[in-house]
């Protein structure tokens, strides 16, 4: 197997319970001494948005861990479902649990963005033993109205660039209200994660039809809250991640998530919004350091 520090990561592909191809990232060697990490992206998003957190964690000098990193179906190199209505949180997670299960990945810590972390949650009340430890990066069981209009109202609709400059002009109009330090450098990474280039013209990373799950939010009601499925994770040890412009994940929403599990290893990162990008060296450190309590806690 290829590791990191020798020509990069390994693409695998399993397959879906319906025999959908879904793709995924491996960074590092499996290891007896470390617990492996299971990244997983937020709704419109790719498994490419945690590889400078996968190469660290892989590479680290003094633990080094197996990482990999999921496209959910429709998104980034896994297939696309004919039928949108698969983009639903329970085939998702039919999913992710045959990825865990083809490549004996249980139990894992899991770092879940947005979406992802709904999905560890879940993963949580419906199969424990799959989880060693849980990063939920700016997500959880109170989702914030207006910062979900916010994502309905982009997924599937930002104009087509004609490259990837232009790409990063449009996600920084768009964005940096929520994350007014980053630079130009910064948002032409975003726009690569955004786009692919194909046939020489850009692409979304992922189905624009996912926009039709959205579609069917009533805005009017409010989000049934998941605290059923968070407190599912009583036992397991947490780590919550908020940008301190999140519109997705409240102050309230973590007092309330403290009172529930009181051992929250709780981060908010300064100057970003929705979500934090996972990509400084500073949360990189954070997050390998709550992946070696986890080990620890394994071993007693």
């Amino acid at each position: 197997m290829t590791t990191p520090g020798a020509g990069g990561p390994v693409d695998l592909t399993i397959r879906a319970p319906d025999g959908l191809r879904l793709h995924a990232r491996r960074y590092g060697v499996r290891s007896d001494a470390t617990l492996p990490v299971l990244c997983l992206p937020g709704l419109a998003r790719t498994a490419e948005d945690f590889a400078e957190l996968a190469v660290a964690l892989a590479t680290d000098a003094a633990e080094p861990r197996c990482v990999v990193a999921m496209d959910y179906r429709g998104r980034g190199d896994s297939e696309y479902d004919r039928d949108y209505t698969n983009y639903s949180l329970p085939v998702e997670l039919g999913d992710v649990l045959a990825l865990m299960t083809a490549l004996e990945l249980g139990p894992a810590i899991v770092v879940g963005t947005s979406r992802g972390g709904i999905l560890a949650m879940l993963l949580a009340a419906q199969r424990p033993g799959a989880l060693a430890g849980v990063v939920l990066n700016d997500i959880g069981p109170v989702i914030e109205p207006q910062g979900l209009m916010r994502i309905k109202s982009y997924v599937g609709k930002l104009p087509t660039p004609r490259n990837f400059v232009e790409g990063s002009q449009i996600l920084q109009r768009l964005g940096s209200g929520h994350f007014p330090k980053l630079e130009a450098a910064d948002w032409l990474r975003q726009a690569r994660l955004t786009w692919r280039e194909h046939n020489r013209k850009l692409t979304p990373a992922y189905d624009v039809k996912l926009a039709k799950t959205l579609e069917e939010i009533d805005f009017e009601k409010p989000l049934p809250p998941m605290w059923s499925a968070f407190e599912a994770l009583a036992r397991t040890p947490l780590m919550v991640v908020r940008g301190a412009n999140s519109d997705i994940l409240s102050s309230d929403t973590i007092k309330a998530m403290r009172s529930r599990h009181l051992d929250i290893d709780v981060v908010e990162i300064a100057d970003q919004g929705h979500a934090p990008l996972l990509a400084e060296a500073s949360i990189i450190k954070r997050i390998a350091a709550f992946a070696t309590l986890c080990d620890l806690g394994r071993r007693h």
